[in-house]
């Protein structure tokens, strides 16, 4: 399926019985740690909480404790390999919320955003 393929016809109603979840959701990934922990899972396959941790920039019991959360709300999957234990999105929908996220910063803050200018680069959180 191609990405932002299954939006293309949705509708909702107001008293959607997942709104409450969708807000949870949002919950989950309004913490700037959560978000550079997605944007890093967009940039590889699988990786470890001590790779994570170097590239976000925290300690790995802080950014474990974010992953933990971001498994509670299924955002994340893990796999073992021997003793370690490595993760990767569930899905795209985290990085499309992301994306989608950053973007809208964009907006906000610049005159002219970077994803609307193809000769600056390619859009933010391009899948792998």
């Amino acid at each position: 399926m191609r990405m932002f393929e299954d939006l293309k016809d949705f509708t909702c109603e107001v008293d959607n019985p997942y709104v409450e979840l969708a807000a949870e959701v949002f919950s989950l990934l309004s913490d700037p740690t959560r978000i550079k922990i997605v944007i890093a899972l967009t940039q590889q396959d699988e990786i470890t909480v001590g790779e994570l941790a170097e590239i976000v920039g925290r300690n790995q019991t802080v950014v474990s404790q974010h992953l933990a959360k971001l498994r509670w709300g299924k955002i994340v999957q893990t796999r073992k390999e021997g003793t370690r234990v490595r993760y990767r999105l569930t899905d795209e929908h985290a990085r499309s919320l992301v994306g989608h996220a950053i973007f809208q910063a964009e907006h906000a803050v610049d005159e002219q955003p970077a994803h609307h200018d193809t000769a600056r680069g390619a859009p933010a959180l391009k899948a792998v």
